[in-house]
């Protein structure tokens, strides 16, 4: 479920909201007052933003990256960005897609991660681990700290161990997970980055000294940040420095990093199956079934894991869940796009999804956001049929704009200027059928584009 183009944190895995969406709530949660600095990659920022719309969310700024550089140099930018208009500000990091079940825990636990920050700590949060995982980094408690329940001074980060040594880990009692969160002042983390690694803090320095105003994001400069050393935070400050702390915290976290997770953390029925959308069982155990578009029916099997998309279908052992990453990696050497694409695409104005393909034909169900519009555009290599199902479209057709309603249909020949605009508050829905020699999305030259996509 999770592909390139629509990563994990933008799917509804733990309830009816995304992960991002469900993040985000969360932290609005413990102060209501608070704007989010959201650090995103470029390519996905629209997504982010109708996402946090759809929430109710608005955030102070949308970092976009130009590239991935781990978490060191995304939270450096941030960190100054924040800098620059509270200097004593604390700042509570949060990554995107993880699950927490217990609120009110979450919330006792990053209080007393302020405490101690505000101290001049760096705080991270470790997680009481409930079985001997090896697919986490463990933090290895010091002294209690004062002042602050259950806090410690961290003794050492800990690389994920293999199954021996993640047993005795967890046996000691002085082991945590670490869950990759933090809490700490921006200008301890920007001081301790500065003496430890300083070529980090100045390519971020220099990204965002030259970032750019696009719309409603900030778009750091992509030489510089390129020029960053890929590294996250552990590893350039949190495994270094002096002034390390972990609150231990029991808040019901996941990092949601395999579907034996999704049902580690799920409602499971009185034979320990975690179920959803239309699924029928019979005499199944110790089960993970996703339906996402059909009926899937389950007879006889016990601990298996079975996810339906539209164009795929996983079944795999439950504890093999990790090497679904071996499929991926299959995927990517032959040069298949299920790893890439949803059937369903999203895009600033709305989305588009596959109906069927053949050679030299592709039919599309569109549907296009009111007050929105594709971008005035041509194709070198293919013609387009419109056929509106529901809403009023407004087209451009070469030197003619004309209105198409229900039922009406347009055609577009190959090599004609043409756009799609929903003028109206209602959801524009439409059947796209395009022919030609070649029907990729990179067959799209842009003229005028509300959206400032590159």
């Amino acid at each position: 479920m999770s592909r390139r183009l629509l990563p994990k944190q933008f799917l509804p895995l733990v309830s009816d909201r995304s992960l991002l969406q469900d993040t985000a709530l969360r932290a609005s949660r413990l102060d209501g007052s608070a704007q989010p600095v959201i650090v995103c990659n470029a390519e996905q920022r629209f997504l982010v933003a109708e996402q946090l719309l759809q929430i109710g969310v608005q955030p102070q700024a949308l970092l976009l990256e130009p590239v991935g550089r781990n978490t060191a140099p995304a939270l450096a930018a941030a960190a100054l960005h924040i800098e620059r208009q509270h200097a004593d500000s604390l700042l509570l990091v949060l990554p995107s897609d993880h699950a927490i079940s217990d609120t009110a825990a979450f919330s006792k636990a990053v209080s007393s991660a302020r405490q101690v920050a505000e101290k001049g700590f760096l705080v991270t949060f470790g997680i009481r681990p409930t079985q001997p995982a090896i697919g986490y980094g463990y933090i290895e408690l010091g002294e209690p700290l004062a002042g602050a329940a259950r806090t410690f001074h961290v003794r050492q980060f800990v690389e994920k161990p293999d199954q021996e040594r993640a047993g005795e880990y967890v046996a000691s009692g002085r082991f945590l997970w670490n869950s990759g969160m933090f809490v700490f002042s921006a200008r301890r983390f920007l001081e301790e980055l500065r003496r430890l690694r300083p070529d980090i803090l100045a390519a971020a320095e220099a990204a965002l000294a030259a970032a750019v105003r696009d719309l409603d994001f900030v778009r750091l400069d992509a030489k510089a940040f390129e020029a960053s050393p890929a590294q996250s935070i552990d590893y350039a400050v949190m495994e270094k420095t002096s002034s390390g702390a972990v609150v231990s915290a029991d808040i019901g976290w996941s990092d949601v990093g395999s579907w034996s997770a999704l049902w580690d953390i799920g409602r499971k029925d009185a034979a320990a199956n975690v179920t959803r959308g239309d699924v029928l069982l019979h005499d199944v155990s110790g089960s993970y079934i996703w339906a996402g578009s059909r009926l899937i029916n389950a007879l006889g099997v016990k601990d298996l894991l079975i996810v339906e998309t539209d164009d795929a279908i996983l079944v795999a052992d439950r504890a093999r869940a990790e090497e679904v990453k071996d499929i991926v990696d299959r995927l990517k050497r032959e040069s298949r796009t299920e790893h890439v694409f949803h059937t369903r695409v999203y895009r600033p104005w709305g989305y588009y999804e596959s109906i069927d393909a053949g050679e030299r034909f592709q039919v599309k169900r569109i549907v296009v956001k009111p007050r929105h519009a594709l971008s005035l555009q041509r194709h070198r290599k293919r013609a387009e049929h419109w056929v509106v199902v529901s809403g009023k479209a407004l087209v451009t057709r070469g030197d003619d704009v004309y209105e198409l309603v229900e039922n009406e249909s347009t055609f577009i020949p190959l090599g004609t200027k043409h756009r799609l605009e929903n003028a109206t508050d209602e959801l524009l829905c439409l059947i796209e059928v395009q022919s030609g020699s070649y029907l990729g999305e990179d067959d799209i030259e842009r003229f005028d584009d509300r959206y400032d996509r590159r």
